[in-house]
């Protein structure tokens, strides 16, 4: 199974840590005014204190430049089979998008709070996307969408979005 960790730092320690391990499948990236190091892999991660999630569904291949959407949303332990499927059906729809890369299922491990990753070419094409009916279609989570089957309270918060920009080493 395939495991997503991160962590956040300054830029420079998460060089760091990246540069220690070439060998490993990390991305840096910044934004909301901090960096962060993701670490996908089927192996333990070699951060440590991670956040730790587990990939329940995903298409396409994360790249190591691009923009990323993290979707965060706080899910009871009723609502997480119900929250799945939904995702799980839905998000093929995105596929074939113009400028959508990866996405990602993210359940966490040891925590409520699930991530709905995306990556795209730029922000630009995030923009563009993010009121297409594709775009609508897969991210159906409005406790009314969820909701039109069996009554099951889902969220315990109000969901929020981090946006990050891959890092280069030029930059």
């Amino acid at each position: 199974m395939t495991n997503i960790y991160t962590t956040q730092g300054t830029p420079e320690f998460m060089e760091k840590i990246k540069e220690k391990h070439t060998n490993e499948s990390m991305i840096l990236m910044h934004g909301n005014g901090t960096t962060m190091l993701l670490h996908e892999t089927e192996g333990k991660t070699v951060f440590q204190t991670p956040h730790r999630y587990e990939v329940v569904a995903e298409s396409g291949q994360l790249h190591p430049h691009g923009f990323f959407a993290l979707n965060n949303v706080s899910i009871t332990d009723e609502g997480k089979p119900i929250f799945e499927d939904r995702l799980i059906k839905n998000h093929e729809a995105m596929i074939g998008t113009p400028g959508f890369l990866a996405f990602r299922l993210l359940r966490p491990i040891g925590s409520d709070t699930y991530v709905i990753l995306t990556e795209w070419e730029d922000n630009k094409s995030f923009d563009l996307n993010k009121n297409s009916p594709a775009f609508a279609e897969a991210y159906a989570t409005s406790r009314t969408d969820i909701l039109a089957g069996p009554t099951v309270h889902l969220f315990t918060s109000a969901p929020y979005i981090t946006l990050f920009t891959s890092l280069h080493n030029e930059d």
